[in-house]
């Protein structure tokens, strides 16, 4: 049996979440925190649709996919106003995993085969509002996209006939009970609409009721049941948290057999409070969530590893890390080459924040884009004169300033070392 994922959609009009197609009432005038509210709630995926008509909101729109992506740790795929292939680039390069191409414009069918060619068939899906398309499309659709989007209530079990494609439902039933028999199919992966987009939607609870109706759930699941794992005295079994792309180590903390099933289940980490005597979600109060991305035993069984992304800090004193003070040791270089670039871009981003005389950073802020601009072409063109020379002290030293500069341009544009890796990783 497959998993299947809870995927609430956002509609964008002129920068505003609406309520449906049909229907553009504004529900959320603030969408990165719409957005957000998903994601923390344990929705598995995100769709957004842009829904706008000018160039001038489909660039916005295009904003707030970046700026939405920064701020989520589910994946997000996004849909609407794609005309040309540069639509589906700027989506993609806006961190979705997939741009949506609606198969009821010619436009769309044209370019379908292109797109897929150009950056990957797992890139792209296709969205469908009836069968006639399918049957007619079928064989360029399996060949150039990895995922239908089903824009209307059909008759699945005739879809399934046609295609083994994994497809979502994106509906605009209310009905739990519609739902339910949606996700029962054998060919949906998921199922988005009004339903699933609730603002109170309690998605962890919506599994559970999936679970009890046989359906397969996303989520995490143990190897290992609690009870193999070897406890303190005190019933518990102690944390090591660390960051899944620096490896940096943040805290430690402990589980007992709730706080583990918990985290399991929701994928956001949950400890036990020794001195509270409770359970508590990491980032409930503060907004500084952990959310899992792997979870490992040592060799004795009496420790565990979790390995996360994480919000904001980790320490409740507001550092990045609980281990800060130095008791011990000899002074090091720290030459892991991803914290040194989010160690800069760190520092840069906190200049722009909070301004300091004298600054050269936040002179290059006060001059504006123009200057940024000025200053990256001029250091690019020192790397090449620099390259001309035997000594590669030079080049080094002139790379450095490059990358420097390119992230300040990345500070004012608001792209992230994550956007930048995650790019590349994709290609």
């Amino acid at each position: 049996m497959s998993y299947k994922r809870l995927t609430p959609c956002i509609l964008i009009d002129r920068g505003k979440a609406v309520k449906w197609f049909d229907d553009r009432s504004v529900i959320a005038r603030d969408v990165v925190a719409l957005a957000k509210h998903y994601a923390e709630r344990g929705a598995d995926e995100l769709i957004v649709f842009d829904l706008s008509t000018s160039d001038e909101d489909h660039e916005e729109a295009i904003d707030l996919m970046r700026k939405i992506n920064r701020f989520i740790s589910i994946p997000m795929v996004a849909g609407g106003n794609i005309r040309r292939e540069e639509d589906v680039k700027k989506y993609l390069y806006a961190g979705a995993k997939r741009a949506i191409l609606n198969f009821s414009k010619i436009a769309a069918q044209e370019m379908l085969e292109s797109v897929s060619k150009r950056f990957g068939k797992e890139r792209i899906a296709v969205s469908l509002n009836d069968l006639d398309a399918l049957f007619k499309q079928q064989h360029l659709i399996e060949e150039y996209a990895s995922e239908l989007i089903f824009m209307h209530r059909l008759d699945l079990d005739s879809v399934m006939n046609i295609t083994s494609i994994p497809c979502v439902v994106v509906t605009d039933t209310m009905e739990q009970d519609e739902i339910l028999k949606i996700l029962k199919s054998s060919g949906v992966k998921g199922v988005s609409g009004r339903f699933i987009s609730q603002e109170d939607m309690d998605f962890d609870g919506f599994k559970e009721i999936c679970v009890q109706e046989g359906i397969k759930m996303t989520s995490f699941e143990s190897i290992l049941e609690f009870s193999e794992l070897k406890l303190n005295p005190s019933g518990l079994i102690p944390v090591i948290v660390q960051d899944y792309k620096t490896n940096e180590v943040l805290m430690l903390a402990y589980m007992n057999k709730e706080a583990f099933n918990h985290t399991v289940k929701s994928g956001r980490m949950t400890y036990y409070s020794r001195s509270r005597k409770e359970l508590w979600i990491k980032g409930e109060t503060s907004g500084h969530y952990q959310y899992l991305k792997s979870l490992t035993v040592d060799c004795d069984k009496d420790t565990l590893l979790a390995k996360v992304e994480q919000i904001g800090a980790a320490c409740h004193t507001g550092s990045r890390s609980c281990f800060f003070q130095q008791i011990v040791g000899n002074d090091y270089d720290t030459t892991n080459p991803l914290q040194v670039f989010e160690s800069v871009y760190g520092t840069i981003m906190n200049r722009k924040e909070n301004p300091k005389e004298g600054s050269y950073t936040n002179y290059l802020f006060d001059k504006g884009i123009d200057k940024i601009l000025k200053k990256v072409g001029e250091e690019a063109t020192e790397i090449v004169i620099a390259a001309k020379n035997p000594n590669p002290e030079e080049i080094k030293y002139e790379i450095s300033d490059f990358l420097y500069h390119v992230m300040v341009l990345m500070v004012e544009r608001g792209i992230t070392w994550e956007d930048i890796t995650r790019e590349l990783a994709e290609r």
